[in-house]
């Protein structure tokens, strides 16, 4: 949990510092959101290719490896001279994602009884949003206080704190039954499989195409001061936290439903910001209403698709990790060009679409299952 939560701060770090490193180099903030757009990409080609490369190697060791590479990340991202030296930076980051996420967030099942699994998947995702709540909002502070380059230097040396509980804690995880790309191949062809990856899609990229630009959104649209939108991200993560316990309750029975509220709860809070975000209260309200949905979303995918394989968890643990890193930065530099081109108060209206459209297909998943389906045991 530990290890996803330097992950995430790192990779979504720059949300909330935005501004001041576009300022820094020079560039627009469409161009700075480069830095969410190519760790994600990387980490969709990372997951399989490193997981697969890597199978027979203890898991132990490469979440260790993977760690270290992410501190030598967050150095060079706090010393980089110039916006290509950041790039590489995050390049890094891409790299350790795409690994550490396909091989940890499916842990849960070797590392506690089985019955206690789906409680043990909901700590590790809890992960994402104490990223939100805890990692991003804080990087802001420390930014506002002390320059954007000490934000990366404290998440350094949080990863190399990591990498030595790791080192010292963590049992011995020899590698299992090797994972093979013609492994991700069959599991395309099951129906429940591509449902996920719809969903995942099309939901992931309605999310990271706004919430990449939140920061400039406060700034331009809300007009809160610098100092203030720490606080507006905050509330957001403790959102997330709740909506991610209160998914993590309600998914063994609903799936599906869980999956659809939260997609149309991530609708509305988006599609209504243009319109009532201009205040600081209802900017703040629908934030509460983002941070819930969007709490939900990665623990929703994840379990859909562990269920959806139960023969094999950590193909699709990687074929999760593909799709969401893939979209999530497709949705950033998707954003960027509308903020770029439009407004920054335009892409979060096309966010509220795309999160619609993710509600629908689900409902119409819903409505086309027989009567007498039943979900799956957890």
């Amino acid at each position: 949990m530990m290890g996803i939560f330097a992950i995430v701060t790192t990779e979504i770090l720059p949300i909330g510092l935005l501004t001041p490193i576009a300022s820094t180099f020079g560039i627009s903030d469409g161009t700075a959101g480069l830095t969410m757009t190519l760790p994600g990409l990387l980490a969709a080609v990372a997951a399989p290719s490193l997981t697969v490369v890597t199978a027979r190697l203890d898991r132990r060791f490469m979440l260790c490896a993977l760690m270290l590479l992410l501190a030598v990340a967050d150095f060079l991202a706090a010393a980089a001279p110039a916006y290509w030296v950041m790039m590489i930076s995050r390049a890094l980051v891409g790299l350790t994602i795409g690994g550490f996420w396909s091989i940890g967030a499916g842990l849960a099942v070797r590392l506690v009884r089985r019955e206690q699994a789906g409680t043990a998947t909901a700590v590790i995702f809890s992960a994402v949003p104490l990223g939100s709540v805890l990692g991003v909002p804080v990087g802001t502070l420390i930014g506002h206080l002390a320059g954007w380059r000490m934000a990366f230097v404290v998440m350094g040396l949080l990863s190399l704190g990591v990498f030595v509980a790791l080192l010292v804690l963590l049992p011995s995880l020899p590698a299992g039954q090797p994972t093979r790309l013609s492994a991700l191949r069959d599991l395309l062809g099951d129906g429940g499989i591509r449902l996920a990856l719809l969903a995942t899609v099309l939901i992931v990229l309605a999310h990271f195409g706004a919430y990449t630009y939140v920061t400039p959104f406060l700034l331009q649209v809300t007009q809160v001061s610098a100092g203030s939108v720490t606080t507006y991200l905050l509330v957001y993560g403790v959102a997330g936290i709740a909506g991610n316990f209160l998914a993590g309750a309600a998914l063994s029975r609903h799936p599906r439903a869980t999956s659809m509220t939260a997609a149309a709860l991530l609708a509305t809070a988006t599609a209504l910001l243009p319109v009532a975000g201009g205040s600081m209260a209802g900017a703040l309200t629908l934030l509460v209403i983002w941070g819930i949905a969007y709490g939900a979303v990665p623990v929703c995918s994840q379990t859909w698709f562990a269920r959806s394989a139960p023969h094999a968890p950590e193909a699709a643990s990687i074929l999760f990790t593909s799709s969401f890193q893939a979209t999530l930065s497709l949705g950033a530099l998707a954003g960027g060009v509308v903020v770029d081109h439009i407004s920054v108060a335009a892409v979060m209206g096309v966010a509220g679409t795309l999160a619609a459209l993710t509600a629908s297909v689900l409902w119409f998943s819903l409505r086309r299952r027989p009567p007498s389906a039943r979900p799956p045991a957890p």
